[in-house]
């Protein structure tokens, strides 16, 4: 999942960081001081998120959630974000600050529940459980609710969610997720049904059944036991067919989720007001205790943060979505328990890389120089120091089954602030003409921070920096393009649910180079594709091996990208706001569960 400041999705959801971006798509973190003890306790911490999600029966599955202590109904909160949305269609959500939206908009056959604690579980939203696989998980069977309905009052049906998924095969969908399509049509889905369902023609019954209103049938031709959680993805939240609006939809989606859209100023303001179809009596996961949530675009992060430490007027009842404390105001924060004890912390799943566009730096050389030069200290100083991230040694997160700790090719963590000399030497003899290298950021705090950091540390070992300013709100949607004009950018990825599969596939498999795709390297080779497909067939314990070599192989022949720093979530809130926590799920702030106190 991308970050709002990388790119995502079980923790995930892609990460840019909203104040920041990252792609399931999400935020960095922020903080500072010294970190080799806390770093430890943090990535133990961090392993949580690695644990197995428990798909549930009907009886989790069944509505309305669990009352949150001292809960009341009322009121309006505020949210402070820098960058605008990139999308609101959920089959284009693959970033996590949309998909912090689309928790309070939509629902889809499936969706994650959590119990403060860690632990994630799989729930039934529109659907009654998680699902019933047979057939050696290459058949799943979702049951609907009876009678959930969208805002306009109509009742979804199994014809709503063929709609969902084949409109996914439409070429206007371009930034989602695309692990269903593929596992339904393979990698040239598009080919099964280039008018996504529009027209006469449909998937057939031994791909996508729908018997009867309320039955719908995946079939596989392989095992696919992750179905309840990639559905559970924003990317896969239903869309009405009588309200299909296609390319249009983007700007105006209709809710099937606790509240609707008011009124929606793309890159300046979203207003949600309560959506009274909702019932929820058919909802497990989610509460509507306020209501309504206005959105304030271009909010920066400094300012957030001043005004959440002040704490007055409307600021009381504001929280940050998806950005986080600046890190210049970090000590304001943690040396106030008043203000300290409004904040919320977490390890995100994010590895944050400098990510090299192959099509045009094709010498390896200068890849490995660039990864040596690149300074993670300086990077991470600006993120927030030790609250807002780790040197990353490697591609893999702490929050990831399969993370090595100790897995180094590239020495990060003996040489944080860069390895000059070996940079220097590997670039004797290259060509000046190759050492001119464009790097793309985003016209954000974060991006401005990051462009100095980068052009100062390879500025060092010879490169000549080109920076390119380029819109935060859609920085994905632009490095995602396959003749991007750049040599290098930053990118962010989490795990769409605890598998190293979410990570090495998106993300590296050629066979979905495509524009849209996460897969910003351009990287097509053939050892890296055998190891994915080996892997994709085998049970766990003898995948985590292949994903183990196939992360191998990436970094130390290839080398795709630089790993630069693993993030962390560091967020303030009003004090007026109740029932803040840290989300395992989103790695943000948790709308779920948030009320006014007064």
């Amino acid at each position: 999942m991308k970050s709002v400041n990388s790119r995502t999705a079980r923790a995930v959801m892609v990460a840019l960081a909203a104040g920041s971006l990252v792609l399931t798509g999400c935020s960095e973190n922020k903080g500072s001081g010294d970190s080799a003890k806390d770093s430890k306790k943090d990535q133990k911490e961090a392993s949580v998120q690695s644990k197995a999600v428990a798909y549930k029966d009907a009886a989790a599955s069944t509505g309305p959630a669990a009352d949150v202590p001292g809960a009341r109904e009322g009121g309006t909160i505020s949210v402070y974000q820098e960058a605008g949305l990139s999308h609101l269609d959920p089959g284009q959500i693959y970033v996590s600050d949309a998909g912090q939206v689309a928790n309070l908009l939509f629902r889809g056959l499936t969706n994650f529940q959590e119990d403060g604690k860690g632990n994630v579980a799989v729930v039934g939203d529109l659907a009654t459980d998680s699902g019933k696989s047979s057939d050696g998980n290459k058949t799943w069977t979702f049951t609907l609710k009876d009678g959930v309905k969208d805002q306009n009052g109509n009742v979804i049906t199994s014809a709503d969610i063929r709609h969902t998924v084949e409109r996914q095969y439409a070429k206007f969908i371009f930034d989602g997720p695309s692990y269903l399509q593929t596992w339904l049509s393979g990698p040239k889905y598009r080919d099964a049904l280039p008018d996504g369902g529009f027209g006469s023609k449909h998937l057939p019954d031994s791909v996508l059944a729908t018997p009867d209103e309320k039955t719908v049938v995946f079939h596989f031709d392989t095992p696919r036991p992750d179905l309840p959680q990639t559905l559970a993805m924003a990317g896969y939240s239903v869309v009405p067919a009588k309200s299909d609006t296609r390319a249009k939809y983007d700007k105006a989606p209709v809710a099937t989720g606790p509240y609707k859209i008011a009124e929606y100023k793309v890159g300046k303001s979203l207003k949600l007001v309560r959506n009274e179809n909702w019932d929820p009596k058919t909802d497990s996961v989610r509460h509507a205790y306020v209501d309504g949530y206005n959105f304030d675009f271009g909010v920066t992060e400094s300012t957030q943060t001043k005004r959440l430490i002040a704490d007055q007027g409307g600021a009381k009842s504001a929280i940050q979505f998806t950005g986080g404390v600046e890190s210049t105001q970090i000590q304001d924060v943690v040396s106030d328990p008043a203000v300290n004890k409004r904040t919320i912390k977490g390890y995100q799943p994010y590895v944050m890389t400098l990510t090299f566009n192959l099509d045009r730096v094709k010498n390896k050389k200068v890849r490995d120089a660039v990864t040596y030069a690149v300074n993670s200290k300086s990077l991470i100083a600006g993120e927030g120091g030790a609250y807002g991230g780790d040197v990353a040694p490697n591609l893999f997160a702490p929050t990831l089954p399969g993370y090595e700790a100790a897995y180094d090719p590239y020495g990060r963590l003996k040489t944080p602030s860069g390895n000059i000399e070996k940079a220097k030497e590997l670039l004797k003899g290259v060509p000046a003409a190759e050492k001119k290298l464009v790097f793309a950021y985003g016209n954000n705090e974060q991006g401005q921070k990051r462009k100095v950091a980068i052009e100062d540390a390879l500025g060092k070992v010879g490169f000549d920096v080109v920076s390119k300013e380029i819109d935060a709100a859609s920085y994905y949607e632009q490095i995602g393009k396959l003749k991007n004009p750049y040599d290098m950018y930053i990118s962010g990825w989490g795990q769409d649910w605890p598998s190293a599969a979410t990570v090495v596939t998106p993300i590296y498999d050629g066979d979905q180079i495509s524009d849209g795709s996460p897969n910003y390297s351009h990287i097509n080779d053939p050892k890296v594709q055998e190891l994915i497909k080996k892997a994709l067939t085998q049970q766990p314990t003898e995948a985590a091996a292949t994903w183990k070599e196939a992360q191998h192989y990436i970094l130390e022949k290839v080398n795709p990208g630089a790993p630069l720093w693993y993030t962390k979530q560091f967020q303030l809130y009003g004090s007026n706001i109740g029932g803040a926590r840290y989300s395992t799920e989103s790695s943000y702030i948790d709308v779920n569960n948030l009320f006014l106190k007064s």
